[in-house]
Formats: structure tokens, C-alpha cells, sequence
């Protein structure tokens, strides 16, 4: 029951309790860094099951719960966060040198408060529960799934938490020379757009590639590698914005992958 890579998992969850405390306390400056920690832990536990030689059922069951916390209900809070701040005001306090205003806790809180006495219609931070919504039928599906032994079927959740993370990383630490595209693109109606439409993706029927290499050679790992090499380049180019980035080059390296793969299927 208790090995070295149920241990990663169980640490991947409480990184995920982690960040969703820190975001009920408003620390959006550092909850993405324990959801990164997770992430981290996530791909520790699988590694280790695979090396180890004691991959089993339990260890799945409990990969998808944890999951369920750092990647679907943790990422869903935070964005909430995201969606109910000041961001300007979070902005102006960067620019007077200052690291987190106490009022990014007030603010969600307040909102919870005057939701739940029906004083607002301002309903669309609720967009963000479609993260914890789609993701747990995601990890279900993944559970239940026999063609997701080498590829995925739709968005892994970790790669569209990583995405969402982006966020309150650019509002906390990007260029305050862009500011204002960081208010446009942080604004809580296009978050919410992207809430939905990215989360869809963890359902939808798309074939991705998975990093797992089989070995190291440069053949059958092409487009891993280019992965790899490209987002390199995106991280030097647009440090914070590069996750996001990351993660659109995924869908569309994936999606020419399958095509190369169906013209050669068609070819034979």
C-alpha cells in the first residue's frame, strides 16, 4: 500500500490542499507555485511506479484522486480568485514596490458573501468551476479508458491547470511595462471564456501525444523532442506567458501528429 511512488502522489495532493489555502488566503502570488510543485510530483509518482516495476491499480485510483485536488479543484479556486480581485489595483501596488495587497482576501470573500445573500448578479467567477467540473469526468474517463495507455484522449488536467497558472503568475510577477495587456487578457470575462473552452478540451475526442519516451533515441521521439526544444525557446522569448504558449503548442503538435500518423496509416 505504502511505497515510494504512492508516497509522490499523496504529496502531489497535498501540494494541491496547499495552493487552494493559500488562494482562500488570497496568496495568488504563491498558490501557483505549489501547483507546480504537484505537477512535479505527478510525474515523479508515474516515473517511479514504471522503474520500480509496481505500477497496480491502487496507485492509478489514487494518481486521479489527487488529481482531482491540485488539478481540478485547486486550479478552479485560484481562477475564481483571479476573477473577483482588483486587478489594477493589484498592479498599482507591484508598481509602489509593495509584493501583495491584503485586499485580494477581502475581495473574494466579499463576493462569496454577497453571492450567497443574492446581493449580486456578478456571476461570471462561477465560470471557473468548470475546471473541477470537466476535470473529474476527465480523470474518470482516464481510469476506464484503454486506448490512454501511450496517448491521451483530450487535454491531460495537468497540462490545463499549467495553463490557468499563467494567470496569477503574469499579474504577480510579468513586465509591468505590460501592464495593460495584462488587465485585457486577465479580464474576468475572458478568463471565464477560457475557463470553458480550454476545460471542454479534457473531453473532447482529440488524440494527444503523451512525454512518456520509451527510450531515448531520436527516432519514434521526434515530435517529443521538438516539444521540448520549442518550448525552450518559448520560456527564453516569453518567460511567464511561455506556459500558456506551451500548452497551445501541445494541441497543435498533437493535432499535425495526427495527421502525419493518418496520412501514413492511409499510405499503407
Amino acid at each position: 500500500m505504502i511505497n515510494l511512488p504512492n508516497l509522490f502522489t499523496a504529496a502531489n495532493m497535498l501540494s494541491g490542499i496547499i495552493a487552494i489555502l493559500l488562494a482562500f488566503a488570497g496568496r495568488i502570488d504563491l498558490a501557483p507555485f505549489a501547483i507546480i510543485a504537484g505537477a512535479l510530483f505527478d510525474f515523479a509518482d508515474g516515473f517511479l511506479a514504471r522503474k520500480l516495476g509496481v505500477a497496480g491499480e491502487m496507485g492509478k485510483q489514487m494518481d486521479s484522486l489527487a488529481d482531482m485536488v491540485t488539478f481540478g479543484v485547486a486550479p478552479g479556486m485560484i481562477m475564481m480568485m483571479m476573477m473577483t480581485i482588483n486587478q489594477g489595483y493589484y498592479l498599482e501596488y507591484r508598481m509602489e514596490g509593495e509584493v501583495f495587497p491584503e485586499t485580494v482576501f477581502t475581495d473574494f470573500f466579499s463576493y462569496v458573501n454577497q453571492l450567497a445573500e443574492g446581493t449580486t448578479q456578478y456571476g461570471i467567477p462561477l465560470f471557473a468551476l468548470a475546471i473541477p467540473f470537466f476535470s473529474i469526468f476527465r480523470l474518470a474517463k482516464f481510469n476506464v479508458d484503454l486506448r490512454q495507455t501511450d496517448k491521451f484522449i483530450g487535454l491531460p488536467t495537468p497540462a490545463n491547470t499549467l495553463f490557468f497558472m499563467t494567470f496569477p503568475l503574469v499579474l504577480c510577477y510579468g513586465d509591468l511595462s505590460q501592464a495593460e495587456m495584462i488587465l485585457t487578457v486577465c479580464r474576468p470575462e475572458v478568463l471565464a471564456v477560457l475557463c470553458v473552452v480550454m476545460s471542454t478540451l479534457l473531453i473532447v475526442e482529440i488524440p494527444l501525444f503523451a512525454l512518456k519516451f520509451k527510450h531515448f533515441g531520436l527516432k519514434g521521439n521526434e515530435i517529443r523532442y521538438a516539444f521540448l526544444l520549442i518550448s525552450a525557446v518559448l520560456i527564453l522569448v516569453f518567460k511567464t506567458w511561455a506556459i500558456a504558449l506551451i500548452v497551445f503548442l501541445y494541441l497543435i503538435l498533437s493535432l499535425l501528429d495526427n495527421v502525419v500518423n493518418k496520412k501514413k496509416t492511409d499510405e499503407i
